[in-house]
């Protein structure tokens, strides 16, 4: 029953650290031992791995409220209720953007769209 729920919560990481330990119980000599003491290392490596992972990816993100995301926002308002609203329904008209505003948007609108491709171009030729 304990398998059943340790499984459930933890999934296959607490179910091979329980396998693990269960051999090297069952282990009755040294190869045995150390194979159930590798496995337990490795399961540990593992675990610490994915803690790691999961860390990096958590401060990649960032924050809501930095600068370029406030940005980004505004801009997508604008471009929603120029899409939706006044095209799409057919409630309201938009004066459009020119000057300064209109090379922002754009600006914005293409540093969100290219922003992933050149990460992607960069981590090619840092191989």
């Amino acid at each position: 029953m304990w398998m059943t729920i340790l499984s459930f919560f933890g999934g296959p990481v607490i179910k091979g650290l329980i396998d693990a330990y269960q051999a090297k119980l069952k282990a009755g000599n040294t190869d045995a031992k150390i194979a159930a003491d590798l496995a337990a290392s490795e399961i540990a490596a593992q675990v610490s791995e994915t803690s790691a992972v999961l860390q990096y990816r958590a401060a990649e993100l960032g924050h809501w409220y930095e600068p370029d995301k406030l940005i980004g926002y505004c801009v997508a308002v604008y471009f929603a209720k120029l899409l939706v609203w006044d095209k799409v329904l057919g409630l309201g008209t938009t004066d459009p953007l020119a000057g300064f505003a209109s090379m922002t948007a754009n600006l914005v609108i293409s540093f969100y769209f290219a922003k992933r491709g050149f990460e992607n171009v960069a981590r090619i030729i840092k191989r």
